[in-house]
């Protein structure tokens, strides 16, 4: 079975490319070999430091709607993967810099919100357009990037933002043109390789300790809500028009 992504080791450079056409939306499985080899990756002591990309349309559309709309049990192991996924890299042992381009929603928002440092090429957008899938999630990373009332804001009404106006809130290191952004990630994370491995692992587990709250739990938080929404007909519903490519017709108001 294929990966759906590709890794290579340089000079101490992990960089990981998820690569799974048509917009790197993941199933199950691909979430969590997503998560193994990011926790690979933070235990292999010939990586300094860890660059997620994505290949062709976008960074990540996050998760694979047609995959639950389907079979809705598979919210179990879909969030078990998304978990894992963010878990991995923002516990990860080494600095994680996500280099993001085009669409940046769901799971791609997890990831991001979980690196130590975003780059971005001028073409990135970023959204969670969670409600109208009928799920909860993201809140917790998206939160990590921006203020509360833009979170909210992007979380009620599905709208994107670009990399100017990330930029501009702190999210993003650096906003620049499509073709500079890997390399734009790779010099970033060269300054930080010829640091003493040891001293850049105590920093980052000194850094994670500081946050205001604990990330993973914010998030399990979240996902309990998106298992009390899958019961609820708007929930599928929600799926069935996104698959179906047409109007969602709700029947409730609550």
């Amino acid at each position: 079975m294929s990966t759906p992504f590709k890794t290579t080791i340089n000079d101490g450079i992990a960089e990981m490319i998820l690569d799974h056409p048509p917009v790197n939306a993941f199933d199950s499985a691909g979430w969590f070999a997503i998560a193994a080899e990011i926790d690979a990756l933070g235990a292999n002591d010939d990586v300094r430091v860890i660059i997620v990309g994505g290949a062709g349309k976008g960074f990540c559309a996050g998760v694979d709607i047609k995959e639950l709309a389907a079979d809705s049990s598979k919210i179990v192991d879909v969030n078990k993967g998304n978990y894992e996924t963010f878990r991995a890299i923002h516990r990860n042992p080494k600095p994680v810099i996500v280099a993001l381009h085009s669409f940046v929603l769901g799971g791609g928002i997890g990831m991001a919100g979980a690196a130590d440092i975003i780059v971005c090429s001028d073409c990135a957008r970023f959204g969670v357009p969670e409600i109208d899938r009928g799920a909860m999630g993201g809140g917790a990373h998206l939160q990590r990037m921006f203020p509360v009332q833009k979170v909210r804001y992007m979380y009620y009404t599905g709208e994107f933002i670009d990399a100017e106006e990330a930029y501009r809130l702190g999210a993003v290191e650096r906003v620049v043109p499509l073709d500079e952004l890997l390399p734009t990630a790779r010099g970033i994370a060269a300054s930080i390789a010829q640091k003493s491995p040891a001293m850049v692992k105590l920093a980052k587990e000194a850094l994670t300790g500081i946050e205001d709250g604990n990330l993973e739990d914010k998030y399990r938080w979240e996902q309990g809500f998106t298992l009390e929404a899958y019961t609820m007909g708007d929930s599928q519903e929600s799926r069935d028009a996104f698959v179906q490519i047409r109007d969602a017709k709700f029947e409730s108001n609550e």
